[in-house]
């Protein structure tokens, strides 16, 4: 990654990295385990390039008709990321990350995107990142094609300037990995390397 806006007040959205989405977990993604461990060595690598980081967590209580015994994985899944389990914590590679802002989300209804959930003082993401002055935000981590797609396309949406570090996340699937990369390039979301 070139230095390009580094000197712009920045925030790194890590997004879902659980035991809950790696393999072993409720809903694995493939690659999962491994992005949690390249997303631990380029924080301890490019922290000071960021004045926040964030972490968020899929955190269900009763998610209500998110959650089904004959889930349709497009708008129902089987139990996962359940408040208090170990698999609904962050992956144990990032025990070093200590994020300045945790954000838990999906508590009693669905929620893909991180802008959706509320920090640990019950605040919002959006308030959490312009009380410090952030501008542009990097993205990161589970899924590419469901809630990091998201979490990037509200952050554009509300104004801050995007990116998707296309080598710190993983898919569900080759295919709507690909949908998701065409959906976040057309919002303006700009997808790129970490050369972590």
């Amino acid at each position: 990654m070139t230095g390009v806006m580094t000197h712009v007040p920045r925030a790194l959205i890590i997004v879902d990295v659980q035991p809950t989405f790696c393999e072993g977990g409720a809903l694995p993604v493939a690659g999962g385990n491994a992005v949690a461990g390249r997303i631990a060595g380029y924080v301890a690598a490019h922290r000071t390039e960021y004045v926040v980081i964030v972490t968020t967590q899929d955190w269900h209580i009763d998610p209500g008709g998110h959650f089904s015994s004959a889930p349709d994985f497009v708008d129902t899944w089987p139990p996962h990321g359940v408040a208090g389990t170990p698999e609904a914590e962050l992956h144990p590679a990032l025990a070093d990350v200590d994020a300045d802002v945790t954000v838990k989300k999906g508590q009693y209804a669905a929620a893909y995107s991180g802008f959706e959930g509320t920090t640990a003082s019950g605040g919002t993401l959006d308030a959490a990142l312009r009380a410090r002055g952030v501008v542009a935000v990097d993205v990161v981590g589970l899924a590419e094609s469901h809630c990091v797609k998201d979490t990037a396309l509200d952050a554009q949406r509300l104004g801050y300037a995007t990116r998707v570090l296309t080598d710190l996340t993983e898919p569900v699937s080759p295919e709507l990995g690909a949908a998701a990369r065409t959906a976040l390039a057309a919002a303006g979301v700009e997808l790129a390397v970490s050369q972590a």
